[in-house]
């Protein structure tokens, strides 16, 4: 089975967020052997965010480091069949994640307010699992500088 690096490397549809992982040094991150659950956000999600904030996140390797780990969690693997409604998860960042899931409909609210849609579960890696998702999450003490 392929790392988590190496199916997003494969999907044209998550190019931005792997290059911004590997922007920060987290590349190997996704590579590692491990549980990793990944919430990765579709280029379309990178698109929706505006331009100057985007931009500043990427020139600050905090914030980029901060706003990506928000994305992952570390030691847990969450199945599609475990993203039950109103399960809390908590991201390697630490900030927590409220899961949604009404008629096998999954979207996820974060502590600042975001609701998140979760547009394809379950891709599974040799080194956790992949959930698309078509918002970027900020999260709320995020310091831009």
């Amino acid at each position: 089975a392929k790392s988590i690096a190496e199916i997003a490397a494969g999907n044209p549809d998550v190019s931005t967020a792997l290059s911004l992982a590997a922007q920060a040094g987290l590349g190997d991150l996704l590579a590692a052997e491990g549980t990793l659950t990944l919430f990765a956000p579709t280029n379309d999600a990178f698109a929706k965010v505006e331009p100057a904030t985007l931009a500043k996140i990427s020139a600050n390797a905090d914030a980029l480091s901060q706003v990506l780990r928000y994305h992952a969690l570390a030691t847990e693997i969450i199945a599609t069949d475990s993203l039950t409604d109103g399960k809390v998860i908590t991201s390697a960042e630490g900030s927590t994640i409220t899961v949604n899931n009404k008629d096998g409909v999954i979207t996820l609210t974060t502590d600042s307010g975001q609701t998140v849609n979760v547009v394809l579960t379950g891709i599974k890696a040799s080194n956790g699992i992949i959930h698309l998702i078509d918002t970027v999450m900020i999260p709320k003490d995020l310091v831009l500088g």
